[in-house]
Formats: C-alpha cells, structure tokens, sequence
C-alpha cells in the first residue's frame, strides 16, 4: 500500500515539476540538414531504395522458397514512408 502511495506521489511531483518539451524547435542550423534528409527520404532516393529493399528481399524469398525476405521489403518500404513524420510528430509535441 505504501509504494503504491509513494509511485502515486512521485509521479505527481514529477508531472508539476515538468515543463514543456522543445525538442523540435530549436537548433535551427540543423534545419537545413533536416530539410535535405527529409527531402531524400520522401523524394525519388526513399522510393529507390524501398523498391530496392522489396526487390531484394523477393530474389532472396525466391532463392529460400520462402515470402519471409519479401515481407521485411515490403516493412521496409513502409517504414521508409511513414517514419519520418512519426518522428516529426514525436519531435514538435507540446506537452
């Protein structure tokens, strides 16, 4: 009963005790470097490289006989395309 009491308490001082998070609007000589990574992964190299990674994983999956190598292009893939705005989400929360 009394560590439950004590987590409770804590975890109330720590929620006072926070400010708010700036992750993702500050260190803006980074920014241009951000904008060109962004650009890469969203434009023609990030659709390059997820057909790359479908194309290798499915002449791997056919040399093995299996769909496994396939699937993790195809994860691949998707994580090239949905990543980075989980990431961009994630960085300019506000709390």
């Amino acid at each position: 009963m009394s560590n439950t009491r004590n987590t409770v308490v804590l975890a109330l001082v720590l929620s006072l005790a926070a400010g708010s998070v700036m992750a993702g609007t500050t260190g803006t000589e980074f920014q241009t470097m951000y904008a060109t990574l962004l650009g890469w992964i969203n434009g023609f190299l990030g659709k390059s490289i997820a057909i790359a990674a479908f194309i290798i994983g499915a002449g791997v999956g056919i040399a093995r006989s299996s769909p496994i190598p396939a699937l993790i292009g195809v994860v691949f893939a998707l994580f090239m395309v949905y990543v980075p705005n989980i990431i961009d989400s994630i960085m300019t929360a506000v709390i």
